[in-house]
């Protein structure tokens, strides 16, 4: 199932279609850990079936009477216990399949919110825009204009609480490196003394799975930040 990551597995052997509809629904809510587990226990099923099967099957047994009985006898069984060997492999593949794994965190790793500390309440509507530097340069050179170094992580607005919405995909380990942080101030306040603002953090190796809050406070005339949780 797409939302494990792995197909619905079910020994089917003696099951109406009903039933098995009704398995798939009540499976659906399984935490993932669960749900492989549970397919591991299909799995051994299905392959126990096919073995009982293969053993039992009249199209393996040799007669007696053929004058390279012996002969075909190797060779028949060589080729069961290649065919075992298949099926052992294949279960061996599904139990030892690794689940996707769902990032721990609840929210992105960088997050940020605007307050208008002139009036008192949350900054709505102003865009925000988030960049890292992947420039030729190990970091951004003070004073340089490598515009082009700077790569779009996402982009959002200021809600009515003043906070943006998603800017970074939500993972466990974010990418070490230099971020950029951007306000369309100017658009917000046209009168003000700032017509933008950016913040310029860096994330090291040993902080990727750190949450990083870098909020803004602003007035027409002065702002400020630092790092909240």
């Amino acid at each position: 199932m797409q939302k494990f990551g792995f197909v619905f597995l079910i020994c089917a052997s003696g099951r109406s279609t009903e039933s098995i509809l009704a398995e798939l629904k009540k499976r659906y809510t399984n935490r993932p850990i669960v749900e492989f587990e549970i397919a591991a226990q299909e799995q051994m099923k299905i392959t126990e079936l096919r073995l009982s099967k293969l053993f039992t099957s009249k199209g393996n047994i040799i007669s007696t009477t053929d004058k390279n009985s012996t002969l075909a006898t190797k060779k028949a069984e060589e080729e069961r216990v290649s065919i075992i060997g298949g099926h052992v492999t294949a279960a061996s593949d599904t139990l030892t399949a690794k689940p996707i794994q769902n990032p721990s965190r609840t929210r992105p790793p960088i997050t940020t919110h605007v307050l208008d500390v002139s009036r008192g309440s949350p900054a709505s509507g102003i865009e925000v825009l988030l960049e890292k530097w992947k420039g030729n340069q190990a970091r951004p050179i003070f004073g340089a204009t490598d515009s082009d170094g700077w790569a779009v992580q996402g982009s959002s607005s200021t809600d009515s609480d003043g906070r943006s919405g998603q800017l970074i995909n939500i993972v466990d380990d974010v990418d070490p490196g230099i971020y950029r942080i951007s306000f369309n101030t100017g658009k917000y306040n046209p009168n003000g003394f700032f017509p933008s603002v950016s913040i310029v953090f860096e994330i090291l190796e040993s902080q990727t799975r750190q949450h990083f809050h870098v909020p803004l406070l602003l007035s027409p005339f002065s702002f400020s930040t630092y790092r909240g949780s």
